[in-house]
């Protein structure tokens, strides 16, 4: 277990955190201790209390936007991947369709191709 210490607010605290994740504790503090002075620049002076409480709150908040943004995307994602299969089974069923369609008129072709040449070998006149 590693131990930082941040500044939040002019004072210093000793924070622990799990080996290798100093630096980012560290970026942590940093961002909170700027949206801390962005408050007291703010609303000036109201108390180190409170102005810690505002700072998380707006972090709460920010938050909280984030994951319903990241439930808006995933439903969103859900219905995008839901169209495509349906237009996936969409085009694999017409590419099925067009394949018996052709193969029929292969076979057709076929036929009359096969007719026309017993007819010439039969010694029929065409025209």
């Amino acid at each position: 277990m590693a131990h930082v210490n941040v500044s939040i607010n002019g004072r210093q605290f000793r924070m622990a955190c799990e080996d290798g994740e100093e630096d980012h504790l560290i970026q942590l503090a940093t961002e909170f201790e700027q949206r801390v002075s962005e408050l007291r620049g703010k609303f000036g002076e109201v108390g180190d209390v409170r102005l810690t409480i505002m700072a998380a709150l707006t972090v709460a908040d920010e938050l909280g936007e984030a994951g319903r943004k990241i439930k808006r995307l995933e439903d969103e994602l859900l219905v995008l991947r839901s169209a495509r299969s349906m237009t996936t089974d969409r085009d694999r069923t017409r590419d099925a369709t067009i394949a018996a369609a052709l193969n029929g008129a292969a076979e057709r072709i076929e036929a009359v191709a096969k007719r026309l040449n017993q007819s010439l070998s039969d010694g029929v006149p065409m025209g």
